[in-house]
């Protein structure tokens, strides 16, 4: 906890050596916000955190997960019963030091941006069972604005969602609600280390009839089909030929991200140019930023969840407020939206070939 005692916005108010004391704690130090280890004696991080979302629904809680299997599917599992995020305990990376400024760099922006979304405003005194940050990081200006509205809309070719922290959840309530019919394919940017985007499109396969998996380099995207972005990995799209395929790369980070959502966009809006759809879901930082706008400029059409229904109003919240956004949505209603954007694309030149085919 030394890693969060340094930081001169963060007061360490109380720790616990396994889940029931934790619980014990958590009625004296009042915290605005939890990080649970999953591995602990007696009560283990998932049983405590399933306890305190009887008592406290919408507390900020992160866990600390393992980067192996187990780790993930814990993580993930974590995530479904209502972790707000995780951090990955360091491995490899040679000193303590070097393991403690890995944990301070993911860490450290998790609490502050979590603790934004549950005050709105910079408070005095954020409480933390592991600190209270009293300066959080955010905008102030807050209300989306209105994207420049278009003539008309172009068909739609391909579906881009850029995703980070409560991504899981979200992909798991939208991912399902896509039509089974789907007539273009989506491919996927999670925020997630190696082996956790595997799982997740596991997770994800389970809960709808249309086909998820993690991207492979050179297959040919499908309508249809669900791609998912590597851990590690930038995800792409690439022509070759008449034909367009997924590609992937070990590229630089961007936005401290790999895989990054501003890739992605990019290679979209280079490659469908106005028949693509941007959708950027709930996370924290401004990835997908540049690439909405990209998006935006090729004549392509972007979608941002809302503030209400986001785990952390970051992504999303710059393309609204950025005035890239064709419509600001609860979660709930952007599989509907998108399916209603790809009927109407295809509607009017439908009606046409119809009415040619009828001339003399």
């Amino acid at each position: 906890m030394d890693v969060l005692a340094a930081e001169p916005d963060i007061e360490v108010v109380g720790t616990a050596p396994n889940g029931r004391i934790a619980l014990a704690k958590l009625s004296q130090v009042k915290p605005d916000i939890v990080t649970l280890d999953i591995e602990m004696p007696e009560m283990d991080g998932l049983e405590c955190l399933v306890e305190i979302r009887k008592v406290h629904p919408s507390m900020p809680v992160i866990m600390f997960s393992t980067l192996t299997e187990r780790g993930a599917i814990a993580t993930l599992d974590a995530l479904a019963r209502g972790a707000s995020d995780y951090v990955t305990k360091p491995s490899g990376v040679g000193s303590v030091g070097a393991a403690m400024d890995r944990v301070r760099a993911d860490l450290i922006p998790k609490i502050r941006g979590l603790c934004w979304r549950v005050t709105g405003q910079l408070p005095t005194a954020q409480r933390l069972a592991l600190g209270a940050a009293k300066q959080p990081t955010g905008p102030t200006a807050r209300q989306p604005r209105a994207a420049e509205p278009r003539p008309e809309r172009s068909r739609i070719d391909v579906v881009a969602i850029g995703v980070s922290t409560g991504g899981p959840n979200a992909l798991a309530a939208l991912i399902p609600a896509l039509p089974a019919d789907l007539s273009v394919p989506v491919v996927i940017v999670q925020h997630m280390p190696p082996l956790f985007t595997k799982l997740l499109a596991d997770r994800l396969q389970t809960r709808t009839t249309l086909p998820v998996a993690e991207a492979r380099p050179g297959v040919e995207m499908r309508p249809g089909q669900v791609w998912l972005a590597r851990g590690d990995w930038h995800l792409t799209v690439n022509r070759d030929g008449a034909k367009v395929v997924l590609g992937t790369s070990q590229d630089p980070p961007e936005n401290s991200c790999r895989p990054a959502v501003d890739v992605l966009f990019r290679s979209v809006a280079s490659i469908y140019r106005q028949h693509s759809l941007g959708v950027v879901l709930t996370g924290m930082g401004q990835d997908g930023l540049r690439g909405a706008e990209l998006i935006r400029e090729a004549g392509g059409q972007v979608l941002a969840q809302d503030e209400a229904t986001s785990v952390v109003w970051g992504m999303p919240g710059l393309v609204a407020r950025a005035g890239l956004a064709d419509k600001v949505l609860p979660l709930d209603t952007i599989a509907g939206e998108i399916a209603a954007r790809l009927r109407e694309g295809r509607a009017v030149p439908a009606a046409r070939t119809a009415t040619a085919n009828m001339e003399p």
